[in-house]
């Protein structure tokens, strides 16, 4: 048995028998993610390629935005690392959420939280979503229209409403983020659900709400009538 194999014997294989022992809740983020990785590389530790990927997160909500393009960069993350970090990752943030393999029906800005809530709190910009709606208020098709500051200009009734046609839906719902986690209506968010809802009375499909997301937190204005 080589010094590789006996270090990563004695560093690696301690996160998982601390899990059985004592519980995946017992174990650090640097522990749980070493597991993930599963095997070091030619001179570190599994625990030690962890310690490579935290130390360029501010926190650990960041690892939900890291891309395949920064992972593989980290000394000692490989394709296949990067790849497996990855796909726990979408686990998490699906089984934190309804997925849309799933029949979603939406009748309250409750039912679009639990829809979108995990998926957008933590986007570092804003995310223009639009929920395509059925009759019955099912999720047809989620789309979103735009990354970046929502401003009057950026967000074009034409092509939701393009979208809508499309879809065959009978209503609409918008939902974007606000990345500072305050989820208080700018004149411009206000501005932008007049418009839609001028549009939406002229073309007959139903804009229901307006939905914005903060940190844990949101803001309905079709509740605060301001459209």
């Amino acid at each position: 048995m080589n010094e590789l194999m006996i270090k990563e014997m004695m560093s690696s294989d301690k996160p998982r028998e601390r899990l059985k022992i004592y519980g995946a809740d017992n174990l650090t983020n640097r522990e749980l993610l070493a597991i993930i990785i599963n095997t070091g590389s030619r001179n570190e530790s599994s625990l030690s390629l962890a310690d490579n990927v935290l130390k360029n997160l501010k926190k650990i909500n960041d690892l939900r935005d890291i891309t395949y393009q920064e992972l593989t960069k980290i000394k000692g993350i490989g394709e296949a690392k990067a790849i497996k970090i990855l796909a726990v990752i979408e686990l998490a943030v699906r089984m934190h959420s309804h997925s849309l393999e799933d029949d979603v029906f939406i009748h309250s800005p409750d039912d679009v939280s639990n829809l979108l809530m995990e998926k957008m709190r933590y986007y570092q910009q804003e995310h223009f979503v639009v929920l395509y709606l059925s009759t019955k208020y099912k999720v047809i098709h989620q789309e979103t229209v735009f990354k970046g500051s929502l401003n009057t200009t950026v967000v074009h009734p034409r092509e939701i409403f393009k979208e809508a046609v499309k879809r065959s839906a009978a209503a609409f719902i918008c939902v974007h983020n606000h990345p500072s986690g305050d989820p208080t209506p700018s004149s411009e968010d206000i501005e932008v659900s007049k418009r839609l809802k001028m549009s939406s009375e002229l073309i007959g499909i139903d804009f229901l709400d307006h939905i914005i997301i903060g940190n844990g937190k949101y803001i309905s204005l079709k509740e605060m009538d301001c459209f």
